[in-house]
């Protein structure tokens, strides 16, 4: 008996898993491995999702356009060149369908997303890893990986899971060595974490050109990841592309209410920011303080990293789980010593350092 048989090399991905949210036999837990928001989503956004309860009978505005509006008000951007999205993987996936297939590259950073490779494969195309230096993106690396094949270089900036940013000039080098004909994704998932004076999520290089796009996601800092709302900003003739190989009603009528009223409570992002700015560093130096690597971050998140066996990464995991903290495993990204950490409310935060301090001086 013969059966469908799927195109070359998907049966070779690994699926993409999610942070764990459970642990077999321990009732109180305590997830910090998705990097979601400890605050949740804001009052008004949860408003406007119930709000629509009594309207799931009509398909949303499959352009997006209040949204698209509010979003170009927000940040001073044309909504005419702004693309909604099932949240920004889905963003990944279509930017891959449009611009590369079978035999070409793709590139993007050592330690970067995973979606950027399985994306790739999907469609059939080969994702090129540039290596990094000190868990932080090499601009050199990049562009040195570049070849006539590549069609796509991917930037996380902030990245995930290292939590380094690459400063804007550093970024502005990369775009200006790249190809005219390569396009650049400059993943900004979690840019209104970052502080930091050097740093831009990328929207002024989609203004110098016609080969960089910008993407976005709510389902950070505003706290709406169960609802899967990402954004793209590109040149007029990119969201014409990605317009036309996106679903019809990609985005949710309820994801588009609440995503709105998220963006106009900038009391609740500047909450989150705040305590995001003021746990950051207390966790960072209270985890180096027990003698464990703490890269630096600028993100919601921080990486642990762990020494050799009996107290390795795997170790540190158990123990942390069987006391209800659910951190994050990375060695898919080639950092198997290391674990991931969201930043969560205060009582987790000193849970988690309690709990370390305990593995370390066992």
């Amino acid at each position: 008996m013969s059966a469908p048989i799927p195109q070359p090399g998907i049966l070779g991905i690994t699926p993409y898993k999610g942070g764990d949210s459970s642990v077999p036999g321990v009732s109180e837990v305590h997830k910090l491995s998705s990097n979601e928001s400890p605050l949740g989503p804001s009052p008004r956004a949860i408003a406007a999702y119930r709000n629509l309860a009594g309207e799931l009978h009509r398909y949303p505005d499959g352009a997006s356009a209040d949204l698209r509006q509010t979003l170009g008000e927000h940040y001073g951007l044309d909504p005419e060149r702004i693309v909604c999205s099932n949240g920004s993987d889905e963003m990944i996936g279509l930017l891959m369908a449009a611009y590369a297939g079978v035999g070409d590259e793709i590139v993007y950073s050592q330690h970067g997303f995973l979606m950027y490779p399985i994306a790739a494969k999907v469609h059939g195309v080969t994702a090129v890893a540039a290596p990094e230096k000190n868990l932080s993106t090499d601009v050199d690396a990049l562009l040195a990986a570049v070849t006539p094949k590549t069609k796509i270089v991917f930037l996380a900036n902030p990245n995930n899971p290292t939590g380094t940013y690459t400063p804007a000039s550093e970024v502005k080098r990369l775009r200006d060595g790249l190809p005219a004909d390569v396009l650049l994704v400059i993943d900004a998932a979690y840019a209104e974490y970052v502080t930091r004076n050097d740093y831009s999520a990328g929207a002024e290089l989609v203004d110098a050109g016609e080969n960089t796009v910008m993407t976005r996601t709510f389902s950070k800092i505003h706290g709406l990841a169960a609802l899967r709302v990402g954004w793209t900003y590109a040149p007029a003739s990119i969201a014409g592309v990605l317009n036309r190989v996106r679903g019809p009603f990609n985005v949710n009528a309820p994801a588009q209410a609440a995503a709105v009223a998220a963006l106009q409570d900038a009391a609740h992002v500047e909450a989150a920011r705040q305590h995001n700015d003021l746990w950051l560093p207390k966790l960072t130096e209270g985890i180096k303080a027990l003698g464990l690597e703490v890269p630096p971050s600028v993100g919601n998140f921080i990486l642990i990293r762990f020494g050799e066996a009996p107290k390795d990464a795997a170790a540190a995991n158990a123990f942390l789980t069987g006391r209800g903290l659910i951190l994050r495993g990375v060695a898919p990204y080639g950092l198997g010593d290391c674990l991931r950490m969201t930043i969560g409310t205060k009582d987790e935060n000193l849970k988690v350092l309690a709990a370390l301090k305990d593995f370390v001086s066992a």
